[in-house]
């Protein structure tokens, strides 16, 4: 493992705040979370957790959204969060955050991750929220946005059920349900998606 400090850690450090910069806010909460998201970067405080649940408090996350050709988007009910959340994990010491991508969406859904036209392989959306349940820390996420034609399979372990939605629809549901930001991340890929 490369230690925080080394010249490695410093360009992930600088790439990972490109990335969000280049990220177009929806809203002001989404432009304060952003430059809140950019100065815990730049204070050089550790990014990626090193042990479960909650160490250190905040860490880094990447989360995929899959659209169907229908640009119904997938949620998981997320067994320890007790929520509906787009599928995703942490980011490992060193990784960059599309890798993680990559990696989860193959144990999670069981698919490649296809890049969608709404982003590429760059975030889309970017959020600082608490976690719930045992261990509550602070999950700062990147919100990535796929093309999955389909899922057949998913982890059981990790995920109790999962159900494609209408960001439409997706507005009239309770927020308490969701992850918190999801109605935001909904309206901002409506706009983005002309609908």
């Amino acid at each position: 493992m490369v230690a925080e400090g080394s010249s490695k850690a410093a360009s992930a450090r600088v790439r990972l705040m490109e990335r969000i910069q280049a990220i177009t806010p929806w809203d002001r909460a989404e432009e304060e979370q952003a430059a809140g998201v950019l100065a815990w970067i730049a204070s050089g405080a550790p990014l990626y957790r090193t042990r479960k649940p909650d160490v250190p408090d905040p860490h880094l996350v990447s989360y995929f959204v899959a659209l169907n050709p229908n640009d119904e988007l997938l949620l998981v009910a997320h067994r320890k969060a007790g929520l509906w959340l787009p599928s995703g994990g942490h980011v490992e010491p060193e990784e960059d955050p599309w890798d993680t991508v990559v990696r989860e969406c193959q144990e999670e859904l069981h698919t490649a991750a296809v890049p969608s036209a709404v982003s590429g392989d760059r975030p889309f959306f970017v959020t600082s929220a608490q976690t719930r349940g045992e261990g509550a820390h602070t999950d700062v996420s990147l919100w990535y946005v796929l093309d999955v034609g389909t899922v057949t399979t998913y982890d059981r372990r990790e995920f109790s059920a999962i159900r494609w939605v209408a960001p439409r629809l997706l507005l009239d549901e309770p927020g308490e349900h969701l992850d918190p930001h999801m109605h935001r991340f909904a309206g901002k890929l409506m706009e983005r998606l002309g609908r």
